[in-house]
């Protein structure tokens, strides 16, 4: 029979169609072999295929989206209407409408992540920086810095040591500037907290506080709100046992929540707080993307130490689910 007749087309049109999904899976494998080297907007190198690219995209313009709404309320509520938002005991009694639905309101907007721009002065407003910054005259960071600048103490040695070991690579905090704002931030709560000191995985912490707060002091003072009233007392003094009793909690709570991969785990004898250590410790920023950890750490500024709980069971939820899809259906 010849190609031109209309059985003929509609035969070579069903072998086509039959066709077309076993192309797709080759354009996929080509497209996931096309790697992508990009920095992000904290100057992190990030490297991916093009999918991953177009949902970090995607990403960013939601974030994009919800700077409009921050921008939107600003305009009708006040630049500062947020920290309208704490409700003392003379407001909890008066139960003003108008608080609590701003309270609501910004829970919600920091669940979905608060604009770049805008992080530094909503960080330290929400955060209890400030405040705590106001206690003291404004030359304190200055005037310890400058005090304990040629000090050298155990605490000292090893801020030097972990200094070049801080994302190595990273465009500026990896250079002799960035070496020295972040020896200063960490050297000056050393001597601020004598419990504390230094522990390693506070450099991991600074620097990102430095490279999203822009300024040396206004670092040091999330730094020093962070340690002394957002999280969990005594994770960072000499026996970490602020962090042991963290680490004891959450391996209850991941038996309680993720019962499979406990029982997985237990079974292998693997202790889950040889990884689950660090990502409390360096608060996800070694284990995340920045932009992911700076969301995480949006929440944390605002509804404390809890956060870091969720958002641990959270990746072995994930893990879970990709292990029950991987073991019961058939991928090949």
């Amino acid at each position: 029979m010849m190609y031109g007749s209309t059985h003929s087309k509609i035969d070579l049109a069903i072998e086509y169609q039959a066709q077309v999904p076993a192309l797709r899976p080759s354009i996929r494998a080509r497209r996931a072999n096309i790697t992508v080297k990009f920095q992000d907007l904290y100057g992190f190198t990030v490297e991916g295929n093009v999918d991953d690219v177009n949902v970090l995209n995607e990403v960013r313009e939601k974030v994009r989206e919800q700077g409009r709404v921050w921008w939107s309320l600003e305009a009708s509520k006040g630049v500062n209407w947020y920290l309208q938002t704490q409700l003392n005991s003379t407001l909890k009694s008066s139960l003003k409408f108008s608080v609590l639905v701003n309270a609501i309101t910004l829970k919600r907007l920091i669940r979905k992540g608060i604009p770049p721009s805008l992080r530094p002065k909503v960080w330290f407003s929400l955060s209890g920086a400030a405040k705590k910054k106001s206690t003291v005259p404004e030359s304190y960071y200055n005037d310890l810095t400058g005090a304990v600048e040629d000090k050298v103490t155990p605490a000292t040695k090893q801020i030097d040591q972990d200094l070049p070991r801080t994302f190595p690579g990273h465009p500026w905090l990896d250079t002799p500037e960035g070496h020295s704002a972040l020896r200063r931030v960490l050297v000056g709560y050393s001597f601020r907290d004598s419990d504390v000191g230094y522990c390693q995985g506070l450099n991991y912490v600074a620097a990102l506080l430095l490279l999203v707060m822009k300024t040396e002091e206004d670092a040091f003072w999330m730094l020093a709100v962070l340690l002394e009233d957002v999280l969990v007392n005594d994770c960072y003094t000499y026996n970490l046992s602020g962090c042991h009793v963290e680490q004891r909690v959450f391996k209850d709570l991941l038996t309680k929540k993720c019962p499979r991969i406990a029982a997985h785990l237990e079974a292998m004898e693997f202790d889950v707080s040889l990884v689950s250590t660090e990502w409390f410790l360096c608060l996800f920023s070694k284990s995340l993307p920045s932009e992911t950890t700076l969301r995480v750490w949006d929440v944390l500024f605002y509804e404390g130490g809890k956060v870091l709980f969720n958002v641990a069971l959270a990746i072995f939820k994930v893990t879970d689910l990709f292990s029950f899809l991987f073991f019961h259906f058939d991928f090949s």
